[in-house]
């Protein structure tokens, strides 16, 4: 893709990832939006990055996400670029949650059929534009699960599957398709623990390394920061292989 003289749309780009994608992209001088549930964190945002605009949106809410839409296309004419990122992971005991939990609707409602939804309606204006690019964030754990976080794994796996088929789909369109595949990241997905916990990648180092692949590699299907690489290609060296790294994985406690 290129990164400059865009007008980017990033979801949850209030906070974590989608903060640091938004500030990244905005110092390009691109025309950033960012999107979220939370006024009070996307005006924290806005404010520190002036000219950077906001919208709210409840990813859970088909109705919000068409609404949503329909005020990008009035309000941003030019918008030629899409980010799902908004995303949220929480842990599940499935020995000991209710059938009832509405923690596996909400994932899946968020993390998967929102950035379905808005890109649907997206779409036909993305096609409108001379060039425009779908870059939907994934996770290393889309290719091998951290067994504490089934849905979320499993809400990942699926938007990766997605992503591949929607490429193809778009394959003779003006409407180039990435993945971007984080791997354990410092931020505040999952709390405050996550933030400061030395095994994760920083935050700005993360963003550096995705914005170098994206500058050097304009042609790069998936972004896959070095450290991400041990998660995504973890099938490589066949299923005694996978079975190590996925015992090592969930040995570890997040």
């Amino acid at each position: 893709m290129k990164t400059t003289d865009n007008t980017i749309l990033i979801t949850g780009g209030g906070s974590g990832i989608g903060r640091g994608l938004a500030e990244a992209f905005h110092a390009l001088g691109n025309q950033v939006i960012i999107s979220g549930r939370g006024q009070k964190t996307l005006d924290e945002t806005t404010a520190a990055n002036p000219g950077m605009k906001s919208l709210t949106v409840d990813m859970t809410d088909a109705s919000s996400i068409r609404r949503f839409a329909r005020q990008l296309e009035e309000t941003a004419p030019s918008l030629n670029v899409l980010i799902n990122n908004a995303g949220i992971m929480v842990p599940e005991d499935l020995l000991t949650q209710p059938a009832d939990s509405d923690t596996a609707e909400n994932t899946i409602l968020t993390n998967l059929l929102g950035p379905i939804r808005l890109t649907g309606e997206l779409l036909p204006h993305l096609r409108k534009q001379p060039h425009a690019t779908v870059i939907n964030v994934t996770s290393g754990l889309a290719f091998i699960p951290l067994a504490m976080a089934p849905t979320y794994c499993a809400t990942k796996a699926a938007v990766h599957s997605y992503t591949e088929s929607l490429r193809h789909q778009l394959r003779e369109t003006n409407v180039e398709v990435l993945e971007l595949a984080p791997p354990y990241v410092a931020t505040h997905l999952m709390g405050d623990q996550q933030a400061s916990d030395p095994r994760a990648m920083p935050l700005e180092e993360f963003i550096t390394e995705v914005m170098d692949i994206l500058t050097t590699q304009p042609s790069a299907a998936e972004v896959l920061v070095k450290r991400v690489e041990p998660l995504r290609f973890s099938m490589v060296g066949g299923p005694e292989k996978y079975a190590e790294i996925f015992q090592g994985l969930n040995s570890m406690q997040h």
